[in-house]
C-alpha cells in the first residue's frame, strides 16, 4: 500500500469531506487519520490515506476536479515510525502577544524534541480584557532526553513572556 498526506483548503461550506472521502474511497484509498478544522472562513486539514500500489497517481487526478471547491494537494508519505515509550504533554496560557509559538517551539528544537500535535486558540480574556493565548502540545520523548532541564528551560521561558506553561510526562 501507498501512504499519501493529502493537504486541503477551500471556502468552508457543508459537503467537503464528503466530497474528498467520495474521491480517496472510489479509487480504492483508506483513510486513516486527519486533522481537519474551520478557521477564519477557510476549512483546512490534513489527511493521511493508504491506496494500493500503483493507484497513487489515479487518485491525484481524479482530486483535480475538486478544486474550486477544495483545493487538495498530495505529497508521498512514509510508513509511520513505532510509538514512542513516552510523550510529553505541554499546556501554555497567557496574555497573547507575538512570538510565543517560536519561543516554545524553540526550547523544544534545542531538546532535539519534535512536535507531535500542536493545538491553539485565542479568546477573550474574562473580567481583564484583552486576549489569551493557549496551546496544547504533544511530542514524543526517548528515555535518554533530559526533562528535567526541558522543564527547567520551559519555566524560564514562562517567566521571561509571563505566560503559565504544565509540563506532563505521558
Amino acid at each position: 500500500m501507498a501512504t499519501l498526506v493529502l493537504t486541503v483548503i477551500g471556502d468552508d461550506r457543508a459537503g467537503l469531506v464528503n466530497a474528498l472521502a467520495d474521491v480517496v474511497t472510489a479509487h480504492g484509498g483508506n483513510w486513516e487519520r486527519s486533522q481537519l478544522a474551520e478557521l477564519a472562513g477557510k476549512f483546512a486539514g490534513i489527511v493521511l490515506v493508504r491506496v494500493p500500489d500503483g493507484r497513487a497517481d489515479e487518485l491525484a487526478s481524479a482530486l483535480q476536479p475538486l478544486s474550486g471547491l477544495l483545493e487538495v494537494s498530495l505529497h508521498a508519505g512514509s510508513e509511520e515510525p513505532a510509538e514512542a515509550a513516552q510523550h510529553i504533554q505541554v499546556d501554555l496560557v497567557g496574555n497573547d502577544h507575538p512570538g510565543i509559538v517560536r519561543d516554545v517551539s524553540g526550547v523544544l528544537s534545542r531538546h532535539g524534541i519534535s512536535i507531535e500535535k500542536l493545538i491553539t486558540e485565542t479568546r477573550d480574556a474574562p473580567m481583564a480584557g484583552g486576549r489569551l493565548f493557549e496551546a496544547h502540545l504533544t511530542a514524543p520523548v526517548s528515555a535518554d532526553q533530559d526533562l528535567g532541564g526541558l522543564q527547567a528551560d520551559l519555566e524560564r521561558l514562562a517567566t521571561e513572556i509571563v505566560v503559565d506553561i504544565t509540563v506532563a510526562a505521558g
